[in-house]
């Protein structure tokens, strides 16, 4: 493979994660052959002098960083947040070279990461029912599950998509909202087949009190009908940082360390797939599709009590504890 797509990498404050997700980036094959574009944002009005020495330390990294085939540093001089800082850079990069691979700096990169997003890219470029590359597999890991499927919602853990498809993405979150409600179909999934209430998040953006790009691109890939291909086991896992503005939480299912098996497969969702996405983002399922084990031990719980006298059931409790 000659034709790489660039990386683009979006920091702002967090020094450790920066280089966390640089380190592992660098342990990629491909990153010798690939330019790496780094958009650090600028310093909040209510920024105080820590935030500063946050910031300088995060540049002074990027600027160190050789292990890729090109590094454009892209400093921006005031602070434009996360959601304008992905539309445009996105939008820049996708302008210039056609296909991008986009990545936060709350991440941590598997060593196969480039090569399936490189190898995707090009697999399902010209196939139209595929909106965007996901990478976080967080629902339906293990052997029960295919090693690669489609499923209706993107990916925002360490994703790839084309011009084609971005030139589709629609900021007027109105607008969605009006589609949305009228497609009582596309509202469902949109809400992962009821398992979250997305909508609701798209209603907090409309009211200022959220600002996503995620939510928006989500909105526009269920509209388009777009499938996203991800992979089993998972490409990323996303830390936890106390800087963050957006998501302070570990998303870290089994990552791939190995396996570079690429193959295409049909563009469609796969019912058992499904049942684990919608288990997933209920809050409900475990990372092998699973209800959750302390959900579990509730149920048991539950029927036990109807059927056993209430001092049996106290010891019991004891025990098992």
């Amino acid at each position: 493979m000659n034709n790489y797509a660039p990386i683009v990498l979006f920091t702002y404050n967090r020094p450790f994660h920066t280089q966390q997700v640089l380190n592992s980036l660098a342990q990629n094959g491909e990153a010798k052959h690939s330019i790496l574009y780094v958009f650090c944002d600028g310093a909040k009005t209510s920024a105080v002098d820590e935030d500063f020495l946050k910031i300088e330390a995060v540049r002074a990294l990027v600027v160190a960083e050789n292990r890729f085939k090109k590094v454009i540093i892209k400093i921006q001089p005031e602070n434009k947040g996360l959601a304008n800082s992905i539309i445009e850079g996105v939008t820049e990069v996708l302008n210039n070279h056609g296909k991008v691979i986009v990545l936060e700096d709350d991440l941590v990169i598997s060593p196969v990461f480039l090569a399936y997003m490189n190898d995707s890219l090009d697999r399902y470029e010209k196939n139209l029912k595929v909106g965007q590359i996901g990478a976080c597999n967080f629902f339906a890991c293990g052997k029960k599950y295919p090693n690669y499927f489609f499923v209706p919602l993107p990916d925002c853990w360490g994703w790839a998509t084309w011009k084609d498809r971005w030139q589709c993405f629609n900021p007027n979150v109105d607008d969605l909202i009006k589609q949305l409600e009228e497609d009582e179909a596309k509202r469902d999934v949109f809400n992962a087949y009821g398992a979250y209430d997305f909508m609701n998040m798209l209603n907090l953006q409309k009211q200022g009190k959220v600002d996503s790009w995620a939510i928006r691109w989500q909105a526009v890939c269920v509209l388009k009908g777009w499938l996203t291909l991800y992979p089993n086991l998972s490409m990323t896992n996303h830390k936890e940082s106390n800087e963050a503005t957006h998501a302070n939480v570990n998303i870290t299912p089994p990552m791939n360390f190995s396996s570079s098996n690429f193959y295409t497969i049909e563009v469609e969702e796969i019912n058992k797939v499904i049942t684990a996405f919608k288990l997933g983002y209920s809050g409900k399922g475990n990372y092998h599709g699973k209800e959750k084990k302390e959900l579990v031990i509730k149920k048991i719980k539950r029927i036990i009590k109807l059927f056993i006298p209430p001092i049996i059931f106290v010891i019991w409790e004891k025990i098992i504890k």
